[in-house]
């Protein structure tokens, strides 16, 4: 009943967690992305680096947030850094399994040529890490949302987060419902995005055309 007394509101309030949510995926992709790159092509990177992405992974990063507020305010950035660091360790799993996944046969064909580790890495090992990256959307996305939204709560004017927060601090129950709704439906919007997405770019992959 809330919801339709002002639809307008909520989904105003629904962009702004959107917003938040894909800023910080684009940036907790793109560091783990990157030290996926690195890590497949070194043992001793990955050694390095793996433990302290499994330590941040175990961390709770709800107990993080306050400290995020004293360092970047009380502005979208803490929001945006704390979807980003739930998103990074899902996201650096997937995109390192995809690199290393790759046809052994074709491996050693294409070095057979000569073929430089660029050269490898984009035409082998790239297209082999479409599907785990796909995956690994699905799953951080929705992590991305739950970031920003406890963000929200401890930082927020606006937002999801904030109506959910607020609303539950003043029993305006038929008002937290109907967040929690919009929430759901903006989640699976992104679920249904991501698998159109998917079925137009991996329309070769094996995967995809089972389901077909």
């Amino acid at each position: 009943e809330r919801f339709f007394e002002d639809p307008v509101y909520f989904w105003e309030q629904g962009w702004w967690t959107l917003y938040e949510a894909t800023l910080g995926l684009i940036a907790g992709s793109a560091v783990a992305i990157s030290l996926a790159v690195i890590m497949a092509h070194s043992r001793t990177v990955e050694r390095g680096l793996l433990p302290l992405a499994i330590a941040m992974k175990v961390t709770p990063l709800v107990a993080i947030a306050p400290v995020l507020i004293i360092i970047f305010g009380f502005g979208t950035t803490p929001k945006i850094f704390l979807a980003a660091l739930l998103c990074f360790f899902p996201m650096l799993v997937n995109a390192l399994i995809g690199f290393r996944d790759v046809d052994s046969g074709a491996l050693e064909f294409m070095r057979s040529l000569r073929a430089s580790s660029w050269s490898i890495f984009w035409k082998l090992r790239v297209p082999s890490s479409l599907p785990y990256l796909f995956s690994a959307l699905r799953i951080t996305y929705p992590l991305a949302l739950v970031g920003a939204v406890i963000a929200e709560w401890f930082t927020g004017n606006r937002g999801l987060g904030f109506v959910v927060y607020s609303a539950a601090q003043n029993l305006r129950t038929p008002e937290l419902f109907s967040a929690i709704a919009v929430l759901a439906l903006i989640g699976v919007a992104i679920n249904i995005a991501l698998s159109l997405l998917e079925r137009r770019v991996l329309f070769w992959h094996e995967s995809v055309r089972s389901t077909r």
